[in-house]
């Protein structure tokens, strides 16, 4: 029998998402009768708007959707998210810059596969979405991870960028708002990594899928929109997943200049095809329709955002900064690791997290997926009531 792995090297070194473990381990609980909540998923828990479905039933029935479609996107699709664009971020782009992908997750990652070669470096400051090392990887470059901290409202300095980048410096991913943290880098900050960029040669890879969820005084702002000179250098990844509720939709894209968009499309083309055109045409809906929706998820969100910044706040041991977009709270358990709790003791977040779903069965996620062992990511995307009820069974552990 041949020694050879049956499952090649590059994909036996990929790591299960640590969010979905989490969503499918609560899942199979609760179908087993648990009564668990679940803060882990990145989803939304309003159903898709309805002026979304009806485009999506009325797609169905028009034959043109039962055939192929050019592999990078619907051209009107691509259109709308250039008008999207220009409307949301004050970025301009061309139609051919956009290419339409099978959700964000595939965006990353033909982004990586476009751009990295062999032995590339890519910064990334942590914590980071579990997601981002593992396409680099694929990609055969290697990930440089930089910590950032709570006193620094986990953002990346210019310090911190210089101190890591080196001849081998490809990119740097930057997500603002920030999944896991919800932190939102200010336009300040935002130009001067901008800049930075620029005079390093440095491309950057920014995530705006979160774009339309920041509270209280936060901005949001586009990096290409506010230094231009970064356009040939960059690359914005987005989808409808958040903003719109349809994260099962799988709708996803990427802004880039002309020719990585178009090698892009041309690796999708080998892929997938096209994305679904039902998929797509509700994705049109979403984008070229009014944001009435959107802005009531954002003002539920905002309110579960507050109660659960502050019952945690109240917890022993507990410290946090509050969320300033996204949909997630990053609290640091390290105050309370190594405590007795029901007769055992967590040494670090994964411990806590196993404690947690086994003892009062809640489920979140360990900051050790996001490269920040002692915190935790929070999901407060879930019923007011289911909320506050799975703070409280937290509170009643750590504090028993």
């Amino acid at each position: 029998m041949s020694d050879r792995s049956r499952v090649s090297t590059r994909v036996g070194a990929i790591s299960p998402s640590a969010t979905l473990a989490v969503t499918n381990k609560a899942k199979e609980l609760k179908s087993a009768g648990a009564p668990v909540i679940g803060f882990g998923a990145g989803e939304p828990d309003f159903p898709t708007p309805e002026h979304i479905l009806d485009a999506a039933k009325e797609a169905i029935s028009d034959p043109v959707n039962h055939r192929y479609s050019p592999a990078g996107g619907l051209p009107e699709l691509k259109e709308a998210l250039s008008e999207k664009t220009k409307r949301d971020s004050g970025l301009v782009v061309a139609p051919d810059q956009v290419v339409v992908t099978n959700g964000g997750k595939h965006a990353v990652y033909n982004c990586m596969q476009v751009l990295l070669d062999a032995g590339d470096e890519v910064l990334l400051p942590s914590p980071y979405w579990t997601t981002y090392p593992e396409p680099v990887a694929l990609a055969g470059a290697v990930t440089k991870v930089i910590p950032t901290t709570e006193e620094s409202g986990f953002r990346v300095s210019i310090d911190q960028l210089d101190a890591a980048k080196t001849d081998r410096t490809k990119a740097l991913i930057f997500c603002s708002p920030s999944n896991p943290t919800g932190a939102v880098y200010p336009k300040e900050e935002i130009e001067e990594i901008g800049r930075w960029a620029v005079n390093n040669d440095i491309w950057i890879i920014t995530d705006e899928i979160y774009e339309h969820l920041v509270y209280g005084e936060s901005k949001h702002f586009s990096i290409p929109a506010l230094v231009p000179d970064i356009k040939d250098r960059c690359i914005v990844l987005n989808g409808v997943a958040k903003t719109y509720a349809m994260t099962g939709w799988r709708v996803g894209w990427i802004i880039a200049p002309p020719d990585i968009a178009k090698a892009a499309s041309t690796l999708q083309s080998h892929q997938t095809s096209n994305v679904s055109n039902i998929a797509q045409r509700a994705a049109l809906a979403a984008v070229s329709g009014p944001l009435d929706d959107v802005r009531k998820m954002l003002e539920a969100f905002d309110r579960r955002r507050q109660v659960m910044f502050n019952m945690l706040s109240q917890i022993q041991g507990i410290s946090l900064l509050e969320p300033q977009g996204a949909f997630y709270a990053f609290p640091n358990f390290e105050g309370v690791l190594g405590r007795s709790l029901r007769g055992r003791n967590p040494e670090t977040t994964l411990d806590l997290a196993e404690i947690l779903l086994e003892e009062v069965h809640v489920a979140l996620v360990p900051g050790e997926a996001f490269g920040s062992p002692g915190y935790a990511r929070i999901s407060f995307a879930l019923g007011d009531e289911e909320l506050e009820e799975g703070i409280q069974r937290i509170t009643e552990l750590l504090q028993g």
